[in-house]
């Protein structure tokens, strides 16, 4: 599959398997030396790789986030579309246990989306 990492991954919101939300794409691991095609092989998550983003502003926002890291296998990913859609639960993956303070309310609006 060959896509426009750029557009189409960064800052991408993840959901697990469940369709929770557990964090957002803060960078890529990407491996390939000189002459060989690059492939990513990670998603990396987490206020510890804000610094390499975003200069001060990062590293005062990493460390007010604690800095944490979780790399995502790229295997992991099931889809990539609006969000990153991932096949495991955000627990398996180490992301926490996913964003579920709105799930209440929508159970109580007829239609819905889930």
């Amino acid at each position: 599959m060959e896509i426009d990492i750029g557009l189409r991954v960064l800052d991408r919101q993840l959901l697990d398997k469940n369709g929770r939300r557990c964090g957002n794409v803060d960078d890529l691991a990407i491996e390939g030396g000189p002459g060989e095609e690059p492939e990513v092989v990670a998603i990396l998550v987490g206020p510890g790789f804000w610094p390499q983003r975003a200069g001060w502003i990062g590293r005062l926002a990493g460390w007010i986030g604690g800095g944490r890291r979780v790399h995502v296998a790229w295997s992991d990913v099931d889809k990539v579309d609006s969000a990153v859609e991932l096949t495991r639960e955000a627990t398996e993956l180490g992301l926490g246990q996913g964003d579920d303070r709105l799930r209440p309310y929508f159970d109580r609006i007829p239609g819905a989306c889930r």
